[in-house]
């Protein structure tokens, strides 16, 4: 069988039929992998430029502008819990609309996404620009870094409505099986960055230097780019969520879908919430041991990203994949969705987690330099490095009940589990064995996390009735 993109669409003129859904076109374990692999590059690629962005950042501006630019962090950690809450309630309607063939309902539920988006979107950037400086002020920014700050998250705010845009409209595709066309997206996104990035900051060609805000515009540039692409490459595959007339008819409000959405995304940000708010109380525990733990928790969690993204983005597909089933009326395949989700954990993760064994003082290497704080990195990294599998399995199971729409136990299971394992063992645990008691805690916290949901998914959800809910 050809795996191209287009066989996952609606060709123009044919009629949505069962061969169309991601669940059935082969074996599912082929389908599975087929639709993850360009997830999976895609959460990799979005560190990544992340990352490249900010040495350019410091390297050619120095520290006071990494500074600078650090202080946006917490505020675009508040922006993501609101969008990320809205793409993963849509996400579950996309896919089961698109389960049960019904181009309709998936419209209905992209315009009224689109429609929030686009408004939060600009009251966020409105208040934002307008009161930047009373935020900046309310987190503490340092007055010598004030100048840079100021107009760095202005410009950051202001273009916030096409960041949440373009995070929505990517996040949809994923709902209707097309995993190729956002990293295509990002791809596009991080090349503009790339480029354009060091251009602006140096004024180089010609162009305008453009200090600490360069890194602001080439983003917008980039955004602004990748949305209009979007629009002329959907609309020449035939996309079904091509941006036309019938689609922009529906970018409107619709109460019960809205109502829908909203049920479903906000536990999600609720638990971003938390789980940021956890971390920054562990990050005040590292401090206490002085600067080469913070420099070797920091190494750390670099290398923990990287393996978590695959583990999250199986999660995510067996989301997709789960509420495509219950959109067909076939909620029996969400035990094989399930399984084939374990094993995909068990196989990639764990070869990750393997590999980041075997080269983990090489990993370590690429963050530190001291080879005493190295040498720590390697004893907290295998501490932690095991328990990733369990995390892995956690997020399978929450995200299979996810995708039928239950979403507030297993948020309160995660938050349980943050509040009533991970911090308080964490401390604990440091008195007991010092830096290293930190991360036992970690993996404490993991591994009761995966028995909390799969017990929960075991023993109480998979008796419930499964329904659509659209």
């Amino acid at each position: 069988m050809k795996h191209r993109l287009s066989d996952y669409f609606v060709r123009q003129g044919e009629p949505m039929t069962p061969k169309r859904s991601l669940i059935t076109q082969q074996k599912l374990w082929k389908t599975f992998l087929i639709f993850l692999l360009p997830l999976i590059a895609t959460n990799i690629l979005q560190n990544l430029s992340g990352t490249i962005n900010t040495v350019f950042v410091g390297q050619m501006m120095g520290v006071d502008a990494i500074a600078a630019v650090a202080v946006f962090f917490p505020i675009l950690f508040c922006m993501m819990a609101f969008i990320i809450g809205l793409s993963a309630g849509s996400t579950v309607l996309i896919g089961q609309a698109w389960g049960a063939q019904n181009i309709e309902k998936v419209r209905c539920v992209v315009g009224s996404t689109l429609f929030m988006t686009i408004i939060g979107g600009c009251i966020i950037a409105a208040l934002g620009v307008f009161f930047s400086r009373e935020i900046l002020t309310l987190l503490g920014t340092d007055a010598s870094v004030m100048h840079l700050s100021l107009p760095y998250v202005q410009w950051m705010l202001a273009g916030s409505p096409l960041l949440f845009v373009y995070i929505i409209y990517t996040s949809i595709l994923r709902g209707v099986g097309d995993s190729i066309t956002p990293l295509i997206a990002l791809g596009m996104t991080s090349l503009i960055g790339l480029v354009i990035t060091p251009v602006l900051i140096a004024g180089y060609f010609g162009f305008p230097k453009l200090g600490i805000v360069a890194p602001a515009i080439a983003t917008i540039i980039g955004y602004l780019s990748v949305l209009a692409f979007l629009a002329v490459y959907l609309n020449k595959k035939n996309h079904p969520l091509k941006p036309d007339l019938a689609l922009l008819r529906h970018i409107r409000h619709h109460s019960e879908i809205s109502r829908l959405i909203l049920r479903l995304g906000i536990p999600t940000g609720v638990q971003m919430i938390t789980t940021s708010v956890a971390g920054l109380v562990i990050v005040g525990l590292v401090n206490r041991f002085g600067a080469h733990a913070t420099a070797a928790y920091g190494a750390v969690n670099q290398v923990l990203n990287y393996i978590q993204f695959p583990a999250l983005s199986i999660a995510i597909a067996a989301s997709i994949f789960g509420a495509q089933a219950i959109g067909m009326g076939k909620s029996d395949l969400l035990a094989r969705v399930t399984r084939t989700a374990l094993w995909m954990n068990i196989i990639i993760t764990g070869t990750l987690v393997i590999l980041a064994y075997l080269f983990s003082k090489y990993l370590m290497a690429l963050f530190i330099t001291d080879e005493s704080v190295v040498q720590l990195g390697q004893e907290l990294l295998f501490i932690v490095l095991w328990s990733i599998l369990f995390f892995g399995a956690a997020a399978i199971f929450a995200s299979i009940m996810r995708s039928s729409g239950t979403v507030t136990v297993p948020m309160l299971i995660n938050i349980a589990a943050i509040l009533f394992i991970e911090v308080p063992c964490a401390y604990w645990f440091s008195t007991l064995w010092g830096l290293k008691g930190i991360w036992i805690g970690y993996a404490l916290a993991f591994v009761c996390l995966c028995i909390m949901q799969a017990a929960y998914y075991q023993f109480v959800w998979k008796k419930k009735t499964i329904k659509a809910l659209i």
